[in-house]
């Protein structure tokens, strides 16, 4: 079901009781009780296939480390590590490591309205003209990745629900082609960064300074598609992150830390990291020939310093320990070590496929699936995201669980991390199942 409101959520918790199959696996757990499978032991052992894709990747230097965190309900997860934080440095990565997130940060600000949808400051499904009124009359590309002057107006206004699941119609310099491309890398609409070094491909422009002054230059570049239309991964939860900080009357990276970060126990995730925890972060790297070639080392990263404004789309840097309380509170259904962090309807919502009626994600590489305030929904409960530098996280409502994966490479497709994580946990509840009915 696709919750179109909160009036339209039935909180039947007997429903978290019942079995279900990770990532359409069909009735992979179907017939086990949940409480046999959060009996299993919660240690590496307990994950042979993760733990055998770890060492296949940062065993075989394919990249200089990676972490696995898996977690049964609100228990303590296992970590499955191995590699160090730099190529040829000794010092090993852990759960406390620090990785760049990147598009990870979208489920963060997604949740982030919700609260403020929750609170009756937002609306699922209010134009965010009535908050940013430069959006009250948008033009949109008569022929998508085309001309930049041959404009007919948006038929509807953008909404709060299209930012959320990508189908406002905005653009993304790392998608788009042609000259809507290059008028988003003139205007600085790149919300993103990579590095301090200047590589070739890399090269995409500087970002404007002040998220304020971001969404005012992108409300005057045409729209790719009619908003509600279409699903194209987009600047939409960048623009979010502004819509979220004028309806709640603080700057945006505050209420992320003062609402989510601090109440959920995070410690570890920021826009910028402290100089004293740079012993903590990783490398990125690129792949090249199958080898990791440095990209942002970690004693000069550009994540040492002030970014350009909160990116909400791909900004934060967290560590593996700092995500999976991230992911706990919302398998808590935004309860954690006993606090209220987000309330259980704003969460169940989120973690719902919100997409406009008539969209789907077809012949995109959300494929397959519904998409809710930030990350990829499936059909079986599941909710999460991936990472342009080779992160994944997700929870699985049905299965109980919360997993996510970190190492730091470029390009994301270099590797097939994003698809090899889930499967391979996949084949360990598999096991486990096996395991149970002996």
């Amino acid at each position: 079901m696709a919750y179109r409101s909160f009036d339209d959520i039935a909180l039947d918790r007997r429903a978290l009781l019942r079995s279900g199959a990770l990532f359409g696996g069909g009735a992979l757990l179907a017939g086990s009780p949940l409480a046999s499978l959060l009996a299993q032991p919660g240690g590496p052992a307990a994950w042979p296939a993760v733990s055998a894709m770890v060492e296949d990747y940062a065993g075989a230097r394919k990249v200089a480390n990676m972490v696995a965190t898996l977690g049964w309900g609100q228990a303590a997860p296992a970590t499955i590590a191995r590699g160090t934080l730099t190529v040829g440095q000794p010092e090993p990565a852990g759960p406390d490591s620090l990785y760049r997130i990147y598009s990870m940060t979208k489920p963060v600000t997604g949740m982030a309205a919700m609260i403020l949808i929750e609170e009756g400051k937002l609306g699922l499904d209010q134009p965010i003209a009535e908050i940013l009124p430069a959006y009250s009359r948008m033009m949109v590309q008569r022929t998508p990745d085309g001309s930049v002057t041959d404009l007919v107006p948006a038929e509807r206004p953008i909404t709060v629900r299209h930012l959320l699941t990508h189908t406002a119609g905005l653009g993304y310099s790392i998608v788009q082609k042609g000259a809507i491309k290059t008028l988003y890398e003139d205007q600085g609409l790149i919300p993103g960064q990579v590095s301090r070094i200047q590589l070739p491909g890399l090269g995409r422009g500087t970002p404007v300074r002040g998220l304020a002054a971001f969404a005012d230059r992108l409300a005057k570049v045409p729209l790719v598609y009619q908003p509600g239309t279409k699903w194209s991964y987009s600047v939409g939860l960048d623009l979010l992150g502004r819509v979220i900080e004028v309806a709640a009357g603080t700057p945006f990276d505050r209420f992320l830390e003062t609402r989510i970060f601090r109440p959920s126990g995070m410690t570890s995730t920021w826009f910028r990291v402290p100089a004293s925890e740079v012993g903590r972060l990783t490398t990125n790297y690129g792949i090249l020939g199958g080898t990791p070639i440095p990209l942002d080392p970690a004693r000069s990263s550009i994540f040492l310093d002030e970014p350009a404004f909160p990116f909400g789309g791909a900004g934060l840097v967290s560590s593996p320990r700092d995500y999976d309380r991230f992911l706990r509170m919302l398998l808590g259904y935004g309860k954690i070590d006993g606090r209220r962090v987000i309330s259980e309807p704003a969460v169940r919502v989120g973690t719902s496929n919100l997409l406009p009626d008539g969209v789907t994600t077809k012949g995109t590489f959300a494929d397959g699936a519904g998409f809710g305030a930030g990350g990829r929904v499936t059909t079986d409960g599941v909710y999460g995201w991936g990472g342009a530098a080779g992160t994944v996280a997700f929870v699985s409502y049905k299965a109980g669980l919360r997993a996510n994966l970190m190492t730091q490479y470029m390009p994301s497709e270099a590797y097939p991390v994003h698809t090899a994580f889930p499967a391979a946990v996949l084949k360990d509840l598999a096991a486990q199942q096996a395991a149970a009915k002996r």
